[in-house]
């Protein structure tokens, strides 16, 4: 076994602090490269949820995710040129565990077909048929 240091840190964020970074990663991500409509990526629900975010070692900000209070993880995005370094995986654990200490009953997700295969290895299990969100493929995959 090969013990990797994380070149990353993700701490505990604050929607009404830390918005404007949180909101330009996840525009960088969805909006910019994935051409989701802003209208369907602004759902209204930031205020009510728990928010991470993964910086760089010069704490420059990289990736955002959110738990909202009815078990829901998402809104995960790394910008591209820091995916395949075990943040993603940082971000749902992060979230995992504050649905654990919040004594949620399961979690749950609506996860891109081409991410299936991460979701899997975090635990997930995918539910029902494909179906449309944003115009991309997803699976909602539960825990």
């Amino acid at each position: 076994m090969t013990l990797q240091l994380r070149d990353f840190n993700v701490t505990e964020a604050d929607w009404a602090r830390d918005g404007n970074v949180l909101s330009n990663i996840r525009k960088l991500v969805f909006i910019v490269e994935q051409q989701v409509p802003q209208e369907e990526e602004w759902d209204g629900q930031d205020d009510s949820a728990w928010h991470w975010i993964a910086t760089d070692p010069d704490e420059c900000p990289v990736g955002t995710a959110r738990l909202l209070p009815g078990g829901q993880i998402g809104r995960m995005a790394v910008l591209a040129e820091y995916r395949g370094r075990g943040i993603g995986y940082a971000l749902l654990e992060a979230a995992m565990q504050k649905a654990c200490s919040l004594e949620m009953e399961g979690v749950f997700l609506n996860a891109q077909r081409h991410a299936l295969g991460f979701y899997e290895r975090a635990g997930f299990v995918s539910e029902g048929n494909e179906f449309i969100e944003a115009g991309i493929p997803h699976y909602r995959m539960t825990r």
